[in-house]
């Protein structure tokens, strides 16, 4: 096994919240890691630590072979990094925004580097359309295509597909897949349960900490969570009587039914008997990973308190 990234222990803080807690973590060559949490949890500054554009407070380790902190220039000339928010220039051509991003790499073969990339993500026939008229899903190819232009052994993905239709969720997700079978290892964050299950594997990270690690499958079968699921007329309105009673951890509508979860069997039995009864109709069924992320964050503190 090739670790593509392998650190320990990396803390970071700014003032007195301490934003990334004594978080470890390896991932192989090209696999594609999941990273899941709450909103500042540290998602985004655990992905800046590995690629060497952040300094860890403490800790250590290696992405691609090279120290994160001594050698953090290695790293960043072998790393793709997109950033949740769109950041290449509005007022540049697709082409024009990938031969800068070439220059600034100082890559060879500028021209056709960047006619490949046009071509592989579909670009080629907008190459001369200004980037700040491409719609949402458009400016997420033209963001991967930059962030790979320099062929990177590593791509860090910070919400790449916030905001986008479900089209060009898939098809980004094509291309993601398509990249890690090629042997680049991928680090993505997102709060899409669709996504996380298309990963190789998921970290979750609640406020700092690493809490949860493994394959989609495993990080359920981990979280000892029962799951009852309720249909009937309006089933979906017990979801607030419910979450209050003892046993139960997460009480979520899903459409009109409603998915009832916790982890001792008992005391769920007991808080869901009362409406065992007509109209309803009740079956267990394997928890969903959005049962586990709920069950995740009801437990997890949020550091800003």
């Amino acid at each position: 096994m090739t670790l593509a990234i392998d650190v320990r222990g990396l803390n970071k803080s700014f003032g007195d919240k301490h934003v990334v807690n004594d978080v470890t973590i390896q991932v192989e060559q090209g696999r594609i890691c999941g990273f899941l949490g709450p909103n500042g949890s540290g998602k985004t500054t655990t992905l800046r630590m590995l690629c060497g554009l952040l300094t860890p407070d403490s800790g250590s380790g290696e992405a691609l072979g090279f120290d994160i902190i001594a050698q953090a220039d290695e790293v960043k000339r072998r790393t793709g990094y997109m950033t949740q928010k769109f950041s290449l220039y509005e007022d540049l051509t697709i082409a024009e925004n990938l031969q800068f991003t070439a220059r600034v790499y100082g890559l060879d073969r500028r021209k056709a580097r960047v006619d490949n990339a046009l071509e592989r993500l579909g670009l080629a026939t907008r190459r001369g359309q200004l980037a700040g008229t491409l719609s949402g899903g458009w400016k997420q190819r033209l963001a991967l295509a930059a962030a790979t232009l320099h062929e990177p052994k590593l791509l860090l993905l910070d919400e790449p597909t916030a905001g986008v239709d479900p089209k060009a969720r898939r098809t980004f997700w094509d291309e993601i897949h398509a990249l890690a079978a090629e042997g680049l290892t991928v680090l993505v964050s997102t709060h899409y349960m669709d996504e996380a299950e298309r990963c190789h594997e998921i970290a979750y990270i609640s406020y700092g900490r690493l809490i949860a690690r493994g394959t989609a499958a495993e990080v359920i079968d981990q979280s000892g969570l029962i799951t009852f699921h309720g249909e009937g007329p309006d089933a979906d309105k017990l979801a607030r009587e419910l979450s209050t009673a003892p046993g139960v951890e997460t009480a979520a509508a899903f459409g009109a039914a409603i998915h009832v979860s916790g982890t001792d069997r008992r005391a769920l039995e007991a808080a869901v008997k009362p409406y065992r009864r007509a109209p309803y109709r009740w079956s267990e069924v394997a928890p969903t990973l959005e049962d586990v992320f709920i069950q995740l964050m009801g437990q997890s503190q949020d550091n800003v308190q």
